[in-house]
């Protein structure tokens, strides 16, 4: 059932994004230099896959990263997060103010890389920093939205974002699903502080 209800959804997501491609593309581009879609390496059941988003940052982000990482704000374990990450875009700010930059993940979850709801999918090596207690979690099929995402996401520490995922994994259903979902569209809409 939660297989089926993936595909349903990430179909009509799909079908919601495609009007808007031309206008999100040619966003991207005027804004900075670098291709539509970036293809992002992350864990999820067990193995390493391309996760695939909207580009928000500048072309040259992965080596723009050494240089930043003294300004690292999460300092409880391996995420790494900026307030005002200067390798953010302009168009960057506007698609993940509406979780935009996050469509071309419906393409994840027919691929079944990824599910709907899930846990939250790492980096490979964020997700070797794992206490002994969490290191199930990547073998789980993680989601385009999770517990931890919408629980404050990356404003949570990094022991309760497992401790989230962690709590989802053992106590998953359909109706938490529905739930989770709903708060995610919620957010979508009338949360617009992330950057």
């Amino acid at each position: 059932m939660k297989r089926l209800v993936d595909i349903v959804g990430a179909s009509v997501g799909i079908a919601i994004m495609l009007p808007f491609l031309p206008l999100i593309a040619f966003m991207i581009k005027a804004g900075s230099p670098g291709p539509v879609f970036v293809r992002l390496k992350r864990v999820s059941q067990g193995k390493i896959f391309d996760l695939y988003k909207f580009r928000t940052m500048r072309a040259d982000a992965a080596r723009m990263k050494a240089t930043l990482l003294a300004q690292n704000e999460r300092a409880d374990g391996p995420f790494f997060k900026m307030r005002h990450d200067p390798r953010i875009t302009g168009a960057g700010k506007m698609l993940r103010r509406f979780r935009i930059d996050e469509w071309p993940q419906f393409v994840n979850v027919l691929k079944d890389d990824m599910s709907l709801v899930g846990p939250r999918p790492y980096e490979p090596e964020e997700v070797k920093a794992y206490p002994p207690e969490y290191r199930h979690l990547p073998e789980a099929k993680a989601g385009i939205t999770g517990l931890s995402q919408i629980s404050g996401s990356s404003a949570l520490s990094f022991r309760k974002t497992l401790e989230l995922d962690d709590y989802y994994l053992k106590n998953r259903s359909a109706l938490l699903d529905m739930r989770i979902l709903g708060k995610t569209a919620a957010i979508a809409l009338f949360d617009h502080t992330a950057v």
